[in-house]
């Protein structure tokens, strides 16, 4: 790839790691995502295991209309929610983080958090086929 040629010229989404410092907090996500707007951008882990860190990629999603959110890892059901209703419904979606977490462990989270028939279709499957633009 040319120095200086941007991702989006050739639509290709950007899949970051989140929740570990001192290179993947969800700021430095966040203002990555400010730099570069056309971009598309996944949160993996949506902040991962401290609360503070959730809170903050959840601020940075609604801050920045490009960053989309991945939950695998991050242990707060009811953040799933609270990203689904304040990022967007087509902003969150369902990984698996394998093999560190069960598959039905990660799907649990997502069936307990309080959305309907329509909003689990969207998690589980319908956003990540959007973002990923897989037809």
């Amino acid at each position: 790839m040319k120095r200086g040629v941007k991702l989006p010229e050739y639509g290709i989404p950007v899949c970051i790691h989140s929740g570990h410092p001192p290179y993947s907090l969800p700021w430095q996500i966040g203002l990555l995502a400010e730099r570069h707007p056309n971009c598309k951008v996944l949160m993996i882990h949506m902040g991962h295991g401290h609360g503070v860190y959730i809170d903050a990629a959840l601020k940075m999603a609604r801050r920045y209309p490009n960053i989309y959110l991945e939950m695998s890892g991050m242990p707060m059901h009811t953040k799933i929610k609270e990203a689904y209703d304040t990022v967007g419904h087509d902003r969150i979606m369902f990984g698996t983080d394998t093999p560190f977490h069960h598959p039905t462990v990660e799907m649990q989270k997502v069936l307990m958090c309080g959305v309907d028939e329509q909003d689990l279709e969207d998690i589980f499957y319908n956003n990540a086929k959007k973002f990923f633009e897989l037809g």
